[in-house]
């Protein structure tokens, strides 16, 4: 008999992944928010096949994101409630997005990308990522909605590592809507604001700002470009792992020329170790994924001070990794 191979039980991991894909395509923990349903009751609301959700809904069960208290009765677990639309913890749209089409269509051919250096995505679909979520309003805002659940999770680490008290404005480049920014200026009652995005980026960004609209101007642009002067503070956030080293010391530049002498650059990225363990399989993952989707990788710390001297900064400095994350700090200063 054969034994049970560690190696099976992740060959067979895109399961999981796309059963957790279709319950939170089809909404499943906004229609179960209200108390246990059956399958039946639920298929009417969602649109689906009743046969199928009931066995779509075990699945769910065997992986902790439902409970099965009568035959054909399921409840959200806590884990469950994080597929909700909106939470304050919510996964959903990261969820749509890393295991939609676009995504699992480019991990499919990875192989290719191996044998070849081209990235994916754009073998596969024609366009690359950021054109397609230019051409196509749903991707886009589901593009935009899992950044921002990514970056409420990941910003009061950031926060509470770096200062932003000392600056009078804070720019933040590739902000989409305002997220990041928001969180800034609520905790620093003194701080102004600059969200620079595409104007796709930016659609969300006045329902997003809330309270803090009023200290933020917000600016529609493209960073390859040129990037706005004036802010005492630059930050990119997962911005640069998008890109290959060209492209990201382009972005550098355009930053590092709108910026005053004594202006700061901070960067909110994950760092690679040069040496890869189980424990850091999470940033080895992200860096296939840009291997596939983007073009772009993660870096590890001497890639990030080789990419910044190359842009011309100066006094480089690294804090963290921060929690919950492997995120790092990333300071430094235009070296003029």
């Amino acid at each position: 008999m054969m034994s049970r191979s560690p190696l099976m039980d992740l060959a067979f991991g895109y399961m999981p992944a796309q059963i957790v894909h279709v319950a939170a395509e089809l909404g499943l923990a906004d229609a179960l928010a209200d108390g246990p349903r059956s399958s039946e009751d639920l298929a009417k609301e969602i649109g689906a096949h009743a046969p199928s959700l009931h066995r779509l809904l075990r699945g769910l069960a065997t992986l902790g994101a439902v409970e099965q208290r009568e035959r054909d009765l399921f409840a959200l677990t806590a884990e469950g409630r994080r597929l909700r639309t909106g939470a304050p913890d919510s996964v959903r749209a990261l969820i749509r997005l890393f295991c939609g089409p676009d995504v699992w269509r480019s991990w499919g051919d990875m192989a290719e990308t191996v044998r070849t250096g081209e990235y994916a995505w754009k073998r596969v679909t024609g366009r690359t990522s950021f054109e397609s979520f230019a051409s196509d309003p749903e991707l886009s805002a589901t593009f935009n909605e899992a950044m921002a659940e990514h970056t409420r999770a990941v910003a009061p680490g950031f926060i509470g590592a770096h200062d932003f008290s000392r600056y009078g404005t804070v720019a933040d480049l590739g902000g989409g809507d305002g997220t990041l920014l928001a969180a800034i200026l609520r905790a620093h009652g003194s701080v102004r604001g600059l969200l620079f995005d595409l104007p796709a980026g930016l659609a969300a960004a006045a329902g997003t700002l809330g309270d803090a609209a009023g200290r933020v101007e917000i600016v529609p642009g493209d960073f390859f470009a040129s990037v706005p002067e004036g802010a005492d503070a630059y930050v990119l956030k997962s911005v640069l792992h998008d890109w290959n080293d060209e492209k990201a010391a382009a972005i550098l530049r355009n930053v590092r020329r709108a910026m005053r002498p004594d202006a700061r650059l901070v960067i909110l990225e994950q760092v690679m170790p040069e040496m890869v363990t189980p424990e850091t399989a999470g940033i080895v993952r992200n860096d296939l994924n840009m291997l596939v989707a983007t073009g772009g990788c993660e870096r590890t710390e001497a890639g990030f001070r080789d990419l910044l001297d190359a842009a011309g900064f100066t006094g480089v400095s690294f804090t963290g990794p921060l929690p919950p994350s492997a995120y790092h700090v990333i300071e430094a200063g235009p070296g003029r």
